[in-house]
Parts: C-alpha cells; structure tokens; sequence
C-alpha cells in the first residue's frame, strides 16, 4: 500500500486518512487488500507519525526517498516481496478499486509468468501503475531507473516482461468506468466528486 509524498495538493493532510461514505480511505484500501491476500499489507510511507494510522499494520518509509511513485513501488516489491515473492501494490488514495479487480491483477500475473501486471486505464499513461502487481525482477529493474533519474512510474517497463488486463476486462471484474475506479483523492474538489461516486454507487 503506497501512501504517497507530501499531499502537497491537500495542503499537507495525508490522504489516505480522509473519509468517504464515513469510512477512511485508507481503512477501505486496507479491507480490500486483506481480503484478496489474507495478510494485511504493508504501507509504505515517510510521514513521521505513520506508524500511529494504523497500528495493525506494518509501516516502513521508502528505502530509497526523493523517488516519487517510483520510489514507493520499489520499497514495496524490495520490502515486501521478501523471499521472491510478487507484490500487490495500490495507493492508498484509491477508494474505489474493487475486490474482484485487485484478484483478477494477481491471478493474471500468475498465469502468464510476468514480472509486472496492470490494468489498462483510460487515463494518460493508458495503464495504472499505482495498481498492479509486481514481481522480484521489478527490483533491479526499478532501482537502474533511479540511478539514472528517471522517475516515471512505468519507465522500466521495457527491462521487465509486462502484462496487461485489457480495458474491457477491467470494465468487466471492476463493475464500472476506469476513471471512476481508479479514482484517487488529491484535492478537496477530488474529496467531494468521491462523496458524489460513493453515493451514487450505492
């Protein structure tokens, strides 16, 4: 679970810890996570009190801060795929990524021997880095693009074997719009349009 910078957009308050229909988002990453891993997952964060957000859960700051997105995947795949295993990664700002999404991401990575498996979004980068799976070979991979300062969340794509869940399937085991399943919080206008998508999804 990656918690993310400084939430400079929100004035400095961490995102994870607002509420949408009454809940914490963070409380509702952490549900869904558990649910489709049966441990409760590790949230990586820099804040000083992070540790106090959720007690139950492991917190640990980037291994390598400054890095962005970047940064925080390769904390995650280095720091909890400990032993070689692959790591499921989603932001903690991200209210309304669905189970039955979340399971879809880990069995495809299973089937098809990838080192990295995500959603095709209909945003900007056309995929959802911030959502996806990564595997051990994600780890060498990450940390040459960081040497070299190239902080975008899918540069190393290229030295890893990638798969892809299509848009129509993410449309499909997601039960809605991309845009409305990817959704993140970053602003107090983001907070409200959460609110509205909460109420109206029921």
């Amino acid at each position: 679970m990656l918690a993310g910078g400084a939430a400079s957009r929100y004035g400095g308050v961490p995102k994870g810890l607002l509420t949408v229909g009454g809940r914490r988002i963070l409380d509702r990453v952490v549900e869904s996570l558990h649910a489709v891993t049966g441990a409760l997952p590790l949230l990586v964060a820099n804040a000083p009190d992070a540790a106090t957000w959720r007690p139950d859960v492991q917190t640990i700051p980037d291994t390598r801060p400054g890095f962005g997105s970047l940064g925080g995947i390769y904390t995650a795949v280095t720091a909890g795929g400990a032993g070689g295993r692959p790591v499921l990664c989603l932001a903690w700002d991200m209210p309304f990524v669905p189970e039955p999404l979340l399971r879809a991401l880990v069995e495809g990575a299973a089937a098809g021997d990838y080192d990295a498996f995500l959603p095709e979004s209909s945003g900007r980068r056309g995929l959802e880095p911030l959502c996806a799976v990564y595997g051990p070979a994600c780890g060498p991979a990450i940390a040459s693009r960081l040497d070299r300062g190239e902080l975008r969340a899918i540069s190393f794509h290229a030295d890893v074997r990638v798969g892809i869940l299509p848009l129509a399937e993410v449309r499909k085991v997601g039960g809605g719009d991309p845009d409305e399943l990817f959704f993140n919080v970053n602003t107090p206008a983001d907070l409200e349009r959460a609110e509205a998508l909460w109420r109206r999804r029921g």
